[in-house]
């Protein structure tokens, strides 16, 4: 059933658990997401970024309305999140198109700028009944995001979301986007002092590299949405060139699109029982 993101991040919370995010590029993304929901008994939030719209020529409608129709259809809470946004045009498109939240993006400007950004975002949003995410910090590739001088300082996220009005915050602690492998080390005693500065619900971007047992750690510090999308794109892949090895010869794409979905929702089911521990 289609719920309000705020309202999964929320539950988690009340409860210390994680909220999973997970990103949507095609129809098999948004199936095997809420397969993988159903299968461990867990709501989940299936996010389209900007970049998957721009892979889809700029439309968002189409992928929103099949990611909608997915959700309705589901048996667990499903939340609906337009994911690095940076687009004021796009942003105004999420209410239209079904979304409960938008992750507004400016963490590339300067503080001041972002900060202006995205408290006029924010009162767009909150009109059109969005929850907004932001993110202070960088959480970027896999080297910048390791450098000490790119973590969210706690006093500066604190003025931030005091300034903003933003309704959760990503953070940087030690993940980083793209990973394709799973060792990245959070900070864990800079999450305890974020966590203890800012009163809405903190989110990791870059879960996919992150273990299972830094997962749980975060969870149980104060991290509560956890974004997971690289993970998924591995396991499509990977589904794939097997299949393909096997039948080199196969020219039906539902041969091995099946077992390509079918390993995004056993990788979905498995982050979210990892939240829930």
């Amino acid at each position: 059933m289609l719920t309000p993101t705020g309202e999964i991040v929320e539950e988690a919370r009340r409860r210390g658990a994680g909220a999973g995010a997970f990103n949507v590029i095609t129809v098999e993304h948004a199936e095997a997401v809420v397969a993988g929901a159903e299968a461990a008994g867990c709501p989940v939030i299936l996010q389209i970024s900007e970049n998957a719209v721009r892979f889809h020529n700029g439309r968002l409608a189409p992928i929103a309305a099949a990611a909608r129709s997915v959700a309705a259809l589901s048996t667990v809470a499903v939340g609906l999140h337009l994911d690095h946004v940076e687009s004021d045009e796009l942003f105004d498109q999420a209410a239209g198109n079904g979304f409960g939240s938008v992750m507004f993006d400016a963490s590339k400007m300067d503080y001041a700028a972002n900060v202006a950004a995205t408290a006029d975002a924010v009162r767009r949003g909150h009109a059109a009944g969005l929850w907004v995410e932001s993110e202070l910090g960088e959480v970027g590739g896999k080297n910048g995001a390791h450098k000490p001088g790119v973590r969210t300082d706690p006093g500066e996220a604190a003025a931030y979301v005091c300034a903003t009005g933003v309704d959760a915050l990503a953070v940087a602690v030690g993940s980083s986007h793209a990973m394709t492998t799973r060792d990245a080390r959070l900070d864990h005693a800079l999450i305890g002092r974020l966590r203890a500065a800012v009163a809405v619900p903190l989110v990791l971007h870059g879960s996919s590299g992150v273990p299972d047992h830094e997962l749980r750690a975060a969870v149980r510090g104060g991290l509560t949405k956890i974004n997971v999308g690289t993970a998924l794109n591995v396991a499509f892949t990977g589904a794939i060139r097997t299949a393909m090895a096997q039948q080199s010869d196969v020219v039906d794409p539902r041969t091995y699109l099946r077992g390509a979905r079918d390993a995004m929702a056993a990788t979905v089911a498995r982050t979210l029982r990892v939240l829930r521990e």
